[in-house]
């Protein structure tokens, strides 16, 4: 095993995370590994491997931090779906067994960047009155493309559209792919569709409505206002994410988000 500095990442407002946290702790010192144990809201560096317990929000904010270190993250699910983790509570040991015998890939996920500012998911732009639609300009390589009268704008990457992207009604990017999803959030036009662009593209929106103050969030966990323009390109920064080999996107698809399957088989 080439990896030696082992920690343990979880989420102590969800149930059940600080027993989840324990028994991982206790398979892992019986393997001759002293892990260190972190807060999710209170990280740091200096591991090879970090193991991830809680939801997608919880593993979205691991990855955000650990992929300027280079380092791997593993999610341990205890939330709602789960996409972005691949162990739950009820197969702890059978996962580690499989990490400790490198029955793993580690998969690198490219993550949006506005000014420094990093997104896993999805970086949206909203007017701060959530209530009202705002008039957004959209360029991409400085050059003009459409304006959008909507509730807002999604920029998301592959891993991001099966979230917010999907739900306001765009399309799945499989991971491997090198683009990013442009999604208008409620537009009041039926001609206004998500738009797919390569990953090196420059991708600008700006508010038309110079009285409205705007946000922009990053993965919904950090907000940031603005005033006049928003700028998203590619990060230099790749999430690793580590995924049994047995796991496989579209069968993701298929198990959690019931892809394709009749409602009444569900």
């Amino acid at each position: 095993m080439k990896y030696k500095n082992f920690a343990i990442c979880y989420n102590h407002t969800i149930p059940h995370a600080a027993e989840v946290k324990d028994s991982l702790e206790k398979i892992l010192l019986g393997k001759g590994v002293q892990p260190a144990v972190l807060d999710i809201d209170y990280l740091y560096e200096g591991f090879d491997f970090v193991f991830v317990i809680g939801g997608d929000g919880t593993i979205l904010k691991a990855g955000r931090f650990y992929a300027k270190f280079k380092t791997p993250i593993f999610g341990i699910n205890l939330g709602r779906l789960g996409f972005l983790s691949q162990s739950s509570k009820e197969n702890l040991k059978e996962s580690v067994d499989k990490i400790f015998s490198e029955d793993f890939i580690i998969e690198d996920r490219i993550m949006l960047d506005c000014e420094g500012f990093l997104a896993l998911n999805d970086f949206v732009v909203k007017g701060t009155y959530t209530g009202r639609t705002s008039r957004f300009s959209l360029k991409i390589n400085d050059k003009y493309v459409c304006d959008y009268l909507a509730d807002g704008i999604i920029i998301a990457t592959p891993t991001g559209s099966t979230a917010y992207g999907l739900s306001a009604g765009g399309p799945v990017l499989t991971p491997s792919l090198r683009a990013f999803v442009i999604v208008p959030i409620c537009p009041h036009t039926l001609t206004a569709r998500p738009l797919v662009v390569p990953d090196t593209e420059k991708i600008s929106v700006s508010a038309k409505d110079s009285s409205i103050k705007y946000m922009v969030s990053s993965d919904g966990q950090e907000f940031r206002e603005f005033s006049g323009e928003v700028v998203v390109t590619k990060s230099e920064y790749y999430a690793k994410l580590a995924l049994l080999k047995d796991s496989e996107f579209y069968s993701i698809l298929r198990n959690k988000l019931h892809w394709g399957i009749s409602p009444a088989k569900i």
